[in-house]
């Protein structure tokens, strides 16, 4: 999918905005897939912040690594990582600001252990932004049985600590909310 067709699809940009990550935040985009939410948290953090996209696939790592770039963004590092293991991620404790998780959680088989991860990694006060796909039939997207229901979603972040925040609109396939580290 081309940066045109994500925007319209989905728009990063709008949703970081509308999360409010602030100038100089620390962010840490697990999965970041092609990086469209690391690119947008750089550009909201700005050079005074910075942003770790993590993944398991090295073309996913290089794609960030490229488009940031082409858009003159020298605020991201990309690192390889397993995040469905303990202390996955290789952050201290109480180190980030946010977590982004984009439709990464309906592919890791142990969701909670990558919540905890979230949860670990993030300062008190610290936010996840999570954007998932709806549970519905559609004609793109993955199957209906593979998504993880918002219910169900909100019920696995209450177990692992999380207070759940408000909602940001994430278009028509996708829902997306904020978890808030107390």
């Amino acid at each position: 999918m081309n940066e045109q067709a994500m925007t319209q699809f989905l728009n990063p940009p709008l949703i970081v905005k509308q999360a409010d990550v602030k100038q100089g935040e620390v962010v840490a985009d697990f999965g970041c897939g092609a990086g469209y939410f690391s690119l947008a948290c750089a550009q909201a953090v700005g050079t005074d912040g910075t942003v770790t996209a993590f993944d398991i696939l090295p073309q996913a790592l290089e794609s960030v690594e490229s488009r940031a770039k082409v858009m003159h963004l020298s605020n991201i590092t990309t690192k390889r990582v397993n995040l469905e293991k303990e202390r996955g991620s290789g952050l201290e404790d109480g180190s980030m600001n946010w977590v982004v998780m984009k439709d990464m959680l309906f592919q890791n088989k142990d969701k909670k252990s990558v919540l905890a991860e979230a949860y670990r990694v993030l300062r008190h006060g610290g936010k996840a932004l999570i954007v998932e796909w709806k549970a519905m039939d559609a004609t793109i997207g993955p199957a209906k049985d593979t998504r993880i229901g918002q219910e169900d979603l909100t019920r696995l972040v209450h177990e692992i600590g999380f207070t759940v925040g408000r909602t940001v609109d994430a278009g028509p396939y996708h829902y997306s909310f904020i978890a808030e580290k107390e």
